[in-house]
Parts: C-alpha cells; structure tokens; sequence
C-alpha cells in the first residue's frame, strides 16, 4: 500500500455523516449520533472514509491558506411548536434554544409553559422516525426475498458496515476497495493488455488479503479507540459529578454566543444580581466584584449599560424591601400598644385639649390604627388623663411629704425662722427640687413651722402641769385635753392646707372649663352645619317638620349648642338654600328674557314650573310670576344707575355741557385760533359757539354703542328725557382752562 500523502488543512464546516448514520439532540442540548443499522450510539461525530488524494491535489491543498474564521452561530432549523407562539430553533452548531415570537424572548433550556408541547413534539417526531425506520426495514425485507436483491444487498451492507465500523479523522487518508480497484486498472494499462486475463486471478487474490489485513487493521484501531472514548467518558462524568457538588446545579452547555435583545440581556443581568444576592446600598465598585466572574456579565455590551442596570436593581429591590418592612410590621404591630405609647409620649398635661391633640395627630398610623372611631379614641383619651391627673397629685402628694420630713430631718425650721435664709441649706437636696413651685415650698414651709410651733406649745404646758403637782402625776382629763387640743390644731393646720389648695385646683379646673366651653362650642357648631348639609336640602321645610329626623342623628343629640343658636343655624340654612335656588330661577329669567320690556306672558311659562327651581321653591305660576316681576324691578333699578354712571364717565358729554354753561366774563373771551390749529382768516375762535353746535344728536352718537344705553332702546323718548335732565343738572365749571387769565 502505498505511503498516505500529508494531511489536509481543517476545514470550519464539518464534513457529511457516513452513510446510515443520522444527528439527534440530548435534553440536556448535546448532540449525539445513531447509526440505525449497527445500533450504536455516540457523541463523536463519526467521518466519512476518504480516497486517495493525488499528490498534486495534495500539495495544491497544502499551498492553500490558512483556515477561515469559524462562522458565527446562526439559527438552521426551526421548528413551530403546535398550538404556541414559540419556536424550537437548532443553530448551525448543533446547540437548541426556544423562542417567543411575541415577547421576543429566547431561552436555553424549555420554559415551564411549553413543556407539555415540547414533549408532544418529540413523541411525534420519534414515532415519525420509527415509521420511516419501519418502512426502510420493510423494503430491505422486501429485496432480501429476490436473490439479485439478496446479492446486492450483502454486497452494499458488508461494505456499509465496514465504512461504519471506520471512524477516520478528516486529515487521515485511506485506502478503499475503490481506490485499489483503480490502482490495479492503472497496472494493468501499464502492463499490456496482454497479461489481462492471467493476472485477474492473482490480482482478486492479492486484494483479498489486503482487504484481510486492512480489516484486521481497523478493528484493532476501532477497539482501542473504544477504550480511549470509554476512558474519556468516565474522566466526563467525573468532572461532571465534582462540578455539580462544587456548585449544585447541573451544568448547562452554554454556546460561545448568543445574539440577545437589551431588554433580555438586562433581565438576565438583574437575574444574576438576585441570585448573587447583592446589597441595594452598596455601591458599584463595592459589589462588583462578587459577580464580574460570572459568563451573565458581559451579556450587556457596555459598562455603561451594566452600571444602569445595576441601579435599576438597586432602586427596585431597595423598594422591596422596604415594602416588605412595612408589611411585616403591619402584621407584628398591635394597634392598641402604639395608641397606648403615643399616649404616653404626647399627652404630658392634664389641661391638653382632644381637638388640638387629635388635629396634631389624625394622620399618624399610631393614632387611626386603632379604634372604630373618634369616639372611642376619645373616650380613651379622657381615660389617660384622668389616670396622668391622679398620678401627678400621687407624685405632689409624696413630694409635700418628703418636703416635710426634710425640714425636720434639717432641724433649721423653728419658730421665728426665715423660708430665704432656710432654703439656701435646703436647695442641694432631691427633696427639694421634687416640689415644682418656689411659691408651694414657701406656704407648706409656714405650715410646718405652725404645726412645729403649736407642738411646742403643748410641751411648755406639760412641765407646768407637772410643777403644779408635786407628786409628779397629772390628772388623766389634762393629759386627754392636751392631747386632744394637739389633735385639733393638727387638723385645722391640715384642713387650711387642704381648703387653700381646693380653691387653687378649681380656679385651675374653671380655667381649663372655659377653654374647652369656647372649643366644644366652635366644634359644636361646625358638626351641626355638617349635619344639617347632610340631613336637609329641601328649603321649604321647618324646624317641627325636621326636628324627628334631626333627632336620630348623635351628632344632634350629642351637640353642646343651645336651642336659640340650633335655630339660627338653622335658619341660616334654609335661607341659604333658598337664595341658591332662586339663583338658579333668575338665569332661567334671564335666558328667556333678555330685554327690559319682556312680559311675563311672553315666557314659557310651563317649562319655568316644572324647572327644578321653581319645584324646589315650591312656586306655583302666580307666585312665579310675582317673582319675575319682582326681578324685573331690580333690574331696572340696576339698569337705570348703570345709565346715570355711563353718563358721568363719558368725558365728551361732561365737558361740552359744562362749558356751553359758561357765563359772566369769560363768555365773550374767544382763543387764538393757532391754538386750535386752524388757518382761517378769523385770527380768533368762539368757545360757546362752538359748545352750541353741539346738540344732542352729537352726544348720541357717542353713547349709541353702550350696552348701558342701548338696554333702554324700547323707550327712546324717556331716555333722551334723562340725558337732557343730566345735561341741565350740569354747572358750568368755575374756571375753564381754555379762557386766558388777565
């Protein structure tokens, strides 16, 4: 056999499968071969066998350049999923991924939604190459009964097997029947036709053993690379178990590149943050480097774009957990402890008011988290302060009595001593600052020193008592007296103090009763105008009539208001209510009867009846008509001064009849006529000759564009009767600018 020329460069596209052998895809995304005849599997990609390549085509190839660049990885087949929008898509590199037409959203292993489809899928295509398997094996079945077919069909299946057998490498170069059948034509063409039909004999002999040898060859070469691709297996595996418990998951065979949109990129990026669980507050150089080892990173073709994406994730999980925060102390809270504790916190004054105080506080949870309504947390309020109240007269009645037994245990409080010169000795002790008032020290100070002065008293009796009698007994009713005067004069000083401070906490107690009258009152007031807005809209009910139905309101019930300022109020109500409504009714005079001389007859009078209005009002057609008369008066009493102040605005009527009233000396007083800029021959021009060529008709044509005049056009005469009374109730002006001084 002659020597195998060198190998050929590689080639980027793989070369075609061997005859019998077909490609498949794993779950995982792998693939591997099966070779229906042997029934063998595997994932090399089994080569074709080559004939013998001429030396010249062998050195032609050898002078080629270097191999192309590997082709990017393209989609080559894609296959509809049945009743979905995705698409099972197998690249030119034999990896499978899934696609949604839709969202365009692709992804590498099967989404949950289509797994039953994808399943369905791979059944009816495997029953589909089971039937074309089936179908072949019929055939072969079908020429095996004829003995031509029988012949070809061992010839072809020992040379198929052979071929499939034979795993070549692409730059490996063997030597097949064909070739070697080519060979000995060349010889014997080289040799003569002479010796054809001696060496045909020897020729098949000599190729058998050669086909012996080179069979031999293969299968010693095809069992120890079986040993190597079972070696190779095992050390797979091996790696493949130490990886999965190195990371727990199962390893994904993730091609070089996969063309994503941004959107998908930047979902698969926010992904990765989740997963690697990174701080919302830390920065980006701080977190950066827990997840700039992982493939998911470079998905985003920028820095840039990573960084934007990497806040995104911040401010949306830094969200989420805050709203988790509050979720869970939402359900850990006890509504009825942070009423208690605001409270506690708040409310440090008995004299603090509920209006005020719920006002400062009705948007705070700790306060409407608990309770049905106001009421409640009012009466809860008045609770805690009548608690806050007998505390702190607990607190000022233990502070008296250590005040007290201060001023014994100093022994500086006697008879004829100074509260300014005691309390500089007194001033460093805790006792001392327990009472709050300077004020309080001094009085229950005096009280002391008239309670230690009448003790004193009843000693200096005693040794008197005793003198009196020799014996040294003193009678038993002196000794009681004595003890029972101690006893009175203990009580009066204690019933002085008691009385001196009840006079005290009443005028507190009507101090903080006025306050809260004149804010009961205000409040009393606004609930009452809510109520009756509330309860009465009808402006021609009466107090009788609504009083049962006002008096199952609480807020009626529980109003601090007198029933003369309930009245008021009430009364104010319904007027205003009626003002509203007649409102209403007089635009609907107005839209009908623009003009001052409108009857009433000329309206439509039905449609103004059945208005809402008028039904509210309660106003039948004589009623209405009274009240369109009515308002038609006022609108001619507004129209008329509107007339008269059109008249005293109008500078050209108040200055032509005011001066054609000029009279006495500067009547005949005339202006240079440069003045007026005319060129006539007269060098002077007459004032009041010129006033009266202004008559009336001049002036109407000035006020004919009012409004204020022309509302007046269905009574011309009158009206030109006000303009001359206004015009003769004019004086003429003292001096006129236009007559010289001399």
């Amino acid at each position: 056999m002659a020597a195998a020329p060198p190998p050929p460069a590689a080639f980027s596209i793989p070369p075609p499968l061997p005859p019998g052998w077909t490609e498949h895809i794993s779950p995982t995304g792998q693939p591997y071969y099966y070779n229906a005849q042997t029934q063998e599997s595997t994932y090399v990609r089994p080569l074709p066998a080559f004939p013998i390549i001429p030396q010249a085509a062998v050195a032609a190839v050898a002078a080629a350049p270097a191999s192309k660049k590997p082709k990017k990885e393209k989609p080559l087949v894609k296959t509809p999923i049945p009743g979905t929008e995705w698409l099972r898509v197998i690249t030119n590199e034999g990896n499978t991924f899934y696609t949604h037409t839709g969202r365009k959203q692709s992804f590498w292993t099967v989404p949950d939604e289509i797994k039953e489809a994808v399943e369905q899928l791979e059944q009816e295509e495997a029953l589909k190459k089971a039937k074309e398997t089936d179908e072949a094996a019929r055939r072969a079945e079908e020429e095996k009964k004829s003995p031509a077919g029988r012949i070809r069909k061992e010839a072809h299946g020992m040379a198929e097997k052979r071929k499939a057998a034979e795993v070549v490498p692409v730059d490996e170069i063997v030597v097949s029947k064909k070739a070697k059948l080519d060979g000995g034509a060349e010889d014997e063409d080289m040799g003569g036709e002479d010796d054809e039909d001696d060496d045909e004999s020897e020729e098949e002999e000599e190729w058998q053993r050669e086909a012996a040898a080179q069979l031999e060859k293969e299968a010693e070469e095809e069992r120890q690379r079986q040993e190597e691709e079972k070696k190779r297996k095992e050390e797979e595996a091996r790696q493949l178990k130490e990886a999965e418990k190195q990371k727990g998951t199962p390893q994904i065979n993730m091609p070089a590149r996969v063309d994503l949109s941004i959107d998908e990129a930047k979902a698969l990026f926010k992904t990765l943050l989740r997963e690697k669980n990174i701080n919302p507050l830390h920065p980006w150089d701080t977190s950066l480097p827990l997840f700039v080892s992982d493939p998911r990173y470079v998905l985003l073709p920028s820095v840039s774009a990573r960084r934007e994406a990497f806040d995104e994730y911040c401010r949306e999980r830094a969200r989420e957990l805050r709203e988790s925060k509050v979720k869970v102390e939402k359900e850990t809270a006890d509504p009825r402890q942070d009423f208690e504790r605001l409270l506690k916190e708040e409310v440090k004054s008995t004299r603090t008011s509920w209006t005020e105080w719920r006002r400062q506080w009705k948007k705070d949870r700790r306060f409407y988290g608990w309770g049905r309504d106001d009421r409640e947390r009012e009466k809860r309020f008045r609770e805690y302060l009548k608690e806050l109240g007998e505390q702190k007269r607990a607190v000022a009645q233990k502070a008296e009595k250590d005040f007290f037994a201060l001023l014994k245990e100093s022994g500086l409080a006697k008879p004829g001593a100074v509260w300014k010169q005691i309390k500089t000795h007194l001033v460093s002790d805790p006792r001392y600052d327990a009472v709050g008032s300077s004020s309080l020290r001094e009085e229950l100070f005096n009280t002391y020193i008239k309670a230690g002065a009448s003790d004193e008293a009843a000693k200096e009796s005693t040794p008197n008592d005793a003198a009196g009698h020799p014996s040294g007994e003193a009678p038993a009713e002196d000794q009681e007296e004595r003890e029972r005067r101690r006893k009175e004069r203990k009580e009066r000083a204690v019933r002085e103090r008691e009385e001196k401070v009840r006079v005290e906490r009443s005028k507190v107690e009507a101090d903080i009763d006025r306050s809260k009258l004149g804010l009961s009152k205000e409040e009393g007031e606004l609930q009452f105008r809510t109520m009756l807005t509330d309860a009465i809209r009808d402006p021609q009910v009466t107090w009788e009539t609504v009083l049962p139905q006002l008096q199952k309101d609480p807020r009626f019930l529980n109003s601090p208001l007198p029933l003369n300022h309930q009245l008021h109020l009430f009364h104010m109500h319904v007027n205003a209510l009626r003002a509203k409504h007649l409102e209403n009714l007089h635009a609907l005079f107005a839209s009908h009867a623009p003009a001052l001389n409108a009857a009433f007859t000329a309206l439509p009078v039905a449609s103004l009846v059945a208005s809402l209005p008028a039904t509210k009002l309660g106003f039948d057609v004589n009623e209405l008509e009274r009240e369109y008369d009515k308002w038609q008066r006022g609108r001619w009493t507004e129209a008329r001064a509107a007339f008269d102040q059109m008249l005293g605005e109008n500078s050209f009527v108040e200055f032509w009849g005011r001066l054609g009233k000029i009279g006495g000396k500067g009547v005949d007083t005339s202006i240079k006529n440069e003045d007026l800029g005319d060129d006539d021959e007269e060098e002077q021009v007459d004032m009041k000759a010129l006033a009266k060529n202004v008559d009336l008709k001049e002036i109407i044509k000035v006020l004919k564009n009012d409004k204020r005049y022309l509302v007046f056009d269905h009574i011309p005469e009158q009206r030109e009767h006000w303009l001359r009374d206004y015009l003769s109730q004019l004086s003429a002006p003292t001096m006129s600018v236009h007559v010289p001084e001399k």
